[in-house]
């Protein structure tokens, strides 16, 4: 038998993180070391998601596994981005660590940018969701016992009566058309809190909705929070978020 490798999981706390997971855990190739979450250094939550910290610390509790927490500015320059990166993976290479799993799913050019940075410090990216249809991928979600809230929405494809709901058939069943049924393109994004990687469910309440918009970076090389700032008009348009508490 060989020996498993090692592995990190970029954990975002979502569906799409969970049942990656979820499949990587049925695979005796890999040891997951590590879930690996980026941080809002100034609020304290989940980068793109807005949940807090010690709901992500509840989840790696009820999960089992080590949570390493990379802390990044609000609005990072990507190279202010990248250097954060290189400086956790590669102290994650010292203990031998090699390969890094993501949740992602069809998005060619982010699979090839995480791929890339991640040749620079000799790991290699692993993505058991890839190429999968979505419609597919969220009816399995459900039916193995799956529950995830959705905390964020773009509004450039939802209202705000998306933000605050359980993803179930009838969630599905209402969203539009040009909406992607794991929110694979950034119309948004969720917290998973109960399922078959968790010990025990993740307990929370509803707390506030809000509406947040960002300013367009004033240098070109920046990022955002928001939960999707690639396209040339993404500053147009704000994001509905749910507070969990």
């Amino acid at each position: 038998m060989s020996t498993p490798k090692k592995a990190l999981f970029n954990w975002s706390s979502g569906k799409d993180s969970a049942l990656a997971l979820y499949k990587t855990l049925q695979n005796t190739d890999f040891k997951i070391e590590y879930l690996l979450t980026s941080v809002n250094q100034q609020f304290q939550r989940i980068s793109m998601h807005g949940v807090r910290v010690e709901l992500l610390e509840a989840q790696a509790k009820s999960i089992g596994l080590p949570l390493k927490i990379m802390q990044v500015p609000e609005m990072p320059t990507m190279e202010v981005y990248e250097n954060v990166m290189t400086e956790t993976l590669t102290e994650l290479k010292n203990q031998g660590i090699g390969y890094s799993i993501f949740g992602d799913i069809f998005l060619e050019d982010l699979r090839k940018y995480r791929e890339d940075q991640l040749a620079k410090i000799g790991f290699e990216g692993i993505f058991p969701l890839w190429k999968i249809p979505t419609i597919d991928l969220i009816q399995e979600f459900i039916s193995l016992g799956f529950k995830t809230i959705v905390v964020c929405v773009n509004e450039r494809y939802l209202d705000k009566s998306f933000v605050g709901r359980i993803i179930d058939q009838d969630f599905i069943n209402d969203l539009p058309e040009n909406v992607d049924v794991c929110g694979e393109n950034g119309e948004f994004h969720t917290f998973t809190f109960d399922g078959p990687i968790f010990s025990e469910p993740i307990n929370f309440e509803i707390g506030e909705i809000v509406y947040r918009k960002y300013e367009k970076p004033k240098r070109q090389d920046s990022s955002d929070t928001a939960c999707d700032t690639n396209a040339s008009d993404a500053f147009d348009f704000g994001f509905w978020y749910c507070d969990l508490i």
